[in-house]
């Protein structure tokens, strides 16, 4: 279970300093995450120390790993706010990554987005890169099977192309770095790094590298390992290029609509996210990201009997939609009790007839934890 780590007074100042520590753990046990520790309790702080909030989360929550997505999932919890309208801006010539066939060899996936008119504080800044460390441990499996890339996109020029070349054919310098570097010595370089070198075996030994190019042929990042000091972002950051690589189409989709949700909020037109197109080798050409909500059907007697209660159609639909899942009630059956609320019941005896109202539920792409009925 991945633990947060999220600092107090932001948290509690965006939930309107309602408050004190033991109310916001009984908060937090009626959303279903646990408060491990609030620093503040364990002995003063040093100075300039900030308190933090030590949050357990269920290891399928992505949409929580970040103060962004917690803080916003909590508001609706409380009914502060609305389920944002995620969605895709459309654009007249999206940006385009045009994939080698090379890739195929080590990493054929890729698939991006742009966020526009970024604003980005320290605070916010930090969340950006500790949420991206949190997937990469957890979803990516050490990047071995997904590995993200953020970009100053002022930095660049598109069209960009993904690639896959010999080490010694790739030249750039590394994020954070000065000198120029061909991918063997880049390799040799970050033998020594106590964070970097944890991910050197994903590529060491293939014959090509995968790499990522603007239409300058300026390199942007060599993944799984690092990106490029040439277009790394900082404060003054307005809109950031997402690419991400990776072995497993439907993980890359997930950390990528993970990542575009939690901080589109800060965008210029809050939620909105500009898509980028990826042609393949073999020429067809899809857009990302994909936003749109999912439809799933179950039923007022089947959310009763799996989970033991005995709510409305209507209690059922509030309790949803405070788990941030617009759902509605789309036909009213008046049925009995269904053959599993039967077997339920002691001696297998129906309870007596109760509403079995069909419901529609209409899942965010922040909840790719939800796969069947019985996850609702």
């Amino acid at each position: 279970m991945p633990t947060i780590n999220i600092d107090k007074q932001e948290l509690f100042e965006y939930l309107d300093n309602k408050y004190n520590t033991d109310q916001f753990r009984e908060l937090c046990f009626e959303f279903g995450i646990e408060l491990e520790e609030d620093t503040s309790e364990e002995g003063e702080l040093a100075e300039g120390e900030r308190a933090k909030l030590k949050i357990d989360i269920p290891a399928n929550r992505y949409d929580l790993l970040c103060f962004e997505g917690l803080s916003r999932a909590l508001g609706i919890f409380l009914g502060r706010e609305q389920t944002p309208n995620y969605r895709v801006t459309p654009v007249a010539n999206p940006f385009r990554i045009t994939v080698a066939k090379e890739c195929a060899q080590v990493r054929p996936y890729v698939v991006g987005a742009v966020l526009r008119g970024v604003k980005l504080t320290k605070e916010r800044y930090q969340s950006f890169i500790d949420l991206q460390d949190k997937l990469h441990n957890n979803l990516c499996r050490k990047r071995t099977l997904v590995s993200i890339g953020t970009h100053d996109l002022d930095t660049v020029q598109g069209p960009f192309t993904y690639e896959a070349r010999k080490p010694e054919d790739i030249k750039f310098v590394p994020l954070n770095q000065t000198e120029l570097m061909d991918g063997r010595r880049l390799i040799e370089f970050y033998e020594s790094d106590m964070h970097i070198r944890k991910f050197l075996h994903i590529i060491r030994d293939s014959p090509v590298y995968p790499v990522i190019y603007d239409a300058n042929h300026t390199v942007m990042s060599l993944p799984p390992l690092i990106n490029s000091e040439h277009s790394k972002i900082t404060l003054d950051t307005k809109n950031i290029f997402i690419e991400i690589t990776a072995t497993d189409l439907t993980k890359v989709n997930m950390v990528l609509n993970i990542m575009v949700t939690m901080f589109s909020g800060y965008c210029a037109e809050p939620f909105a996210v500009e898509p980028v197109e990826v042609v393949y080798p073999d020429g067809e050409k899809i857009m990302y990201p994909e936003l749109d909500l999912r439809t799933m059907t179950t039923s007022t007697n089947y959310l009763n009997g799996i989970v033991g209660i005995q709510k409305s159609s209507e209690e059922i639909v509030s309790l949803l939609k405070k788990m941030s899942l617009d759902a509605t009630i789309e036909k009213s059956g008046g049925e009995v009790v269904t053959d599993l609320l039967k077997k339920m019941s002691l001696g297998g005896k129906s309870t007596g007839a109760v509403e079995n109202d069909r419901i529609s539920v209409k899942l965010p792409v922040t909840r790719p934890d939800i796969l069947q009925e019985c996850d609702i």
